[in-house]
């Protein structure tokens, strides 16, 4: 069975006042901090991750934090590598809690990360989602990840499907959990997270103004 492209999305949000704070206290820089993936859980796509593979792959992701590579994009590409001119943010610091992978992700300077920021002050629910290369297995309802999983990044994406933690700012508790609020947009029914595609636009518009 050829290799795919394997995602697993956890949602996120925090209010304005933090993002404000996190700002302040880390040099005009935005961090977060938050649960990247979890083992053991069964996500709303069905996947399971075993403690073991995400203790390998986490362990090898170490090197490119390490090396200040540990770099993500802003939305999945289908594709096993990182492309430069869509960076995002990149992951500071990486840990265990429980069965909890946890991170600092800083956002950064670059088109994109503009772009992720002006979301997140939009209060613009997203996600953190670990991108890798491998293949699956379905066993008793559950679709398990099997040991060729390769992680490739962990990047932001406008449709959490995951339930679990939330990313915050560093040195900051509070979150806000998300209203699941449905909306109508352009003749369409979806979810909140819809708003992005128009928060985007109007970023891209000011930036051709400029």
């Amino acid at each position: 069975m050829a290799k795919q492209v394997i995602v697993s999305t956890r949602p996120f949000e925090f209010t304005r006042e933090q993002i404000s704070e996190s700002i302040a206290e880390n040099d005009g820089r935005l961090i977060v901090r938050g649960v990247l993936q979890k083992a053991r859980e069964q996500n709303q796509n069905g996947r399971v991750y075993t403690r073991e593979l995400l203790e390998r792959e986490s362990g090898k992701y170490q090197e490119l934090i390490d090396d200040k590579r540990a770099l993500g994009e802003l939305d999945h590409p289908d594709s096993a590598v990182v492309n430069l001119q869509n960076v995002s943010h990149n992951v500071k610091k990486m840990w265990w809690d429980g069965d909890s992978l946890v991170g600092d992700v800083e956002v950064l300077g670059t088109p994109s990360g503009n772009i992720l920021k002006e979301l997140f002050k939009s209060g613009i629910t997203l996600g953190i989602s670990s991108r890798g290369m491998g293949t699956t297995r379905e066993s008793e309802g559950k679709t398990l990840v099997n040991d060729d999983f390769e992680l490739v990044a962990f990047d932001f994406v406008s449709n959490p499907s995951t339930r679990g933690a939330f990313l915050e700012p560093v040195n900051l508790n509070e979150s806000v959990d998300p209203s699941g609020t449905k909306v109508v947009t352009e003749g369409r029914v979806c979810s909140k997270y819809c708003k992005v595609e128009g928060i985007i636009h109007e970023i891209l518009g000011g930036l051709g103004e400029s």
